[in-house]
């Protein structure tokens, strides 16, 4: 008995061995490059100076003290909140319609998912200059208002009208991975729960509210935080577009971080308004864990 004891114990020893072999060059790899680099920016954001002859030198939260009292960050974060909210909503709901539109029409769907997935796989760059040659001040848009009689609008000049291209811009990349995620959601839910509804005398939008929402809502809060994720990270549609302007009415944290780090070469400033960005980060995961772990 003790004999097998000490065999199971030493191939559990062997086990062990084992997963950490395989398991170590992940390991490193994650410490070098993911866990170093985020260690290294919270430390930048205690100093000051620049990576030249001068070097940098410990300041502690003066950088972050700057941030409460610094009107343009505040700008930039006002600018954040309804850039991400302005996107979040359409974002979700129109890949979610037309997800349910495509599920249940069989016919061309493969054709309909491939084309509404394309601006996805579009470069950024590519798309934002298409994008503001469609709303420059003699572009199509334009072109199709003074059409019906309207007059042209700066849209990119403009302090109202610039985010809201922006906006229209970040949805019209997100639809499609979006409608991909809930298309893989329906495929979930029973064709049985929705016979029976209609046997019931449930109507479309009863079935929609009482069957494809509750059964989408994993899907939906993963949508959800990965959508304001990516909207957090907007850059390039901002550089490419606008710049920032007109009056710093597009400008967004992590474009303020690209200014401030190598635009004013502000790296413990930068530093400190990027652990901010992975502080709102992180708390939006964190969320979505919670969520998950309450409804499981």
């Amino acid at each position: 008995m003790k004999k097998d004891n000490f065999s199971n114990l030493q191939l559990l020893d062997n086990d062990n061995v084992a997963a950490w072999v395989f398991m170590t060059p992940a390991m490193i790899l994650l410490c070098l490059f993911i866990l170093w680099p985020i260690a290294y920016l919270f430390y930048l954001s205690f100093t000051a100076g620049s990576f030249t002859s001068t070097g940098i030198y410990w300041v502690g939260f003066k950088n972050y003290w700057r941030l409460l009292f610094n009107a343009d960050f505040w700008q930039v974060i006002f600018n954040t909140v309804y850039f991400t909210i302005g996107s979040l909503i359409p974002s979700l709901g129109i890949p979610l319609g037309l997800a349910v539109l495509l599920d249940r029409s069989v016919a061309l769907r493969g054709v309909f998912r491939t084309a509404y997935f394309i601006p996805s796989i579009i470069s950024l760059v590519a798309a934002g200059l298409g994008f503001r040659w469609l709303f420059q001040n003699t572009g199509p848009v334009n072109e199709f208002l003074e059409f019906l009689g309207f007059a042209p609008i700066s849209w990119l000049g403009d302090t109202f009208w610039a985010m809201p291209v922006i906006i229209i811009f970040n949805i019209w990349k997100q639809i499609g991975f979006n409608m991909v995620v809930f298309l893989a959601g329906l495929q979930t839910i029973p064709p049985s729960r929705y016979e029976a509804a209609e046997l019931d005398g449930a109507n479309s939008w009863q079935q929609f509210w009482h069957i494809t929402l509750p059964g989408l809502k994993p899907t939906l809060i993963f949508a959800t935080i990965t959508t304001a994720i990516f909207t957090l990270r907007s850059f390039e549609p901002v550089y490419v577009m606008t710049g920032g302007g007109p009056l710093n009415s597009t400008n967004l944290l992590v474009y303020y971080i690209y200014q401030e780090a190598f635009g004013q070469f502000d790296f413990g400033y930068a530093a400190a308004v990027a652990t901010v960005l992975l502080a709102v980060t992180l708390v939006l995961v964190y969320w979505q864990l919670k969520i998950w772990e309450s409804d499981s």
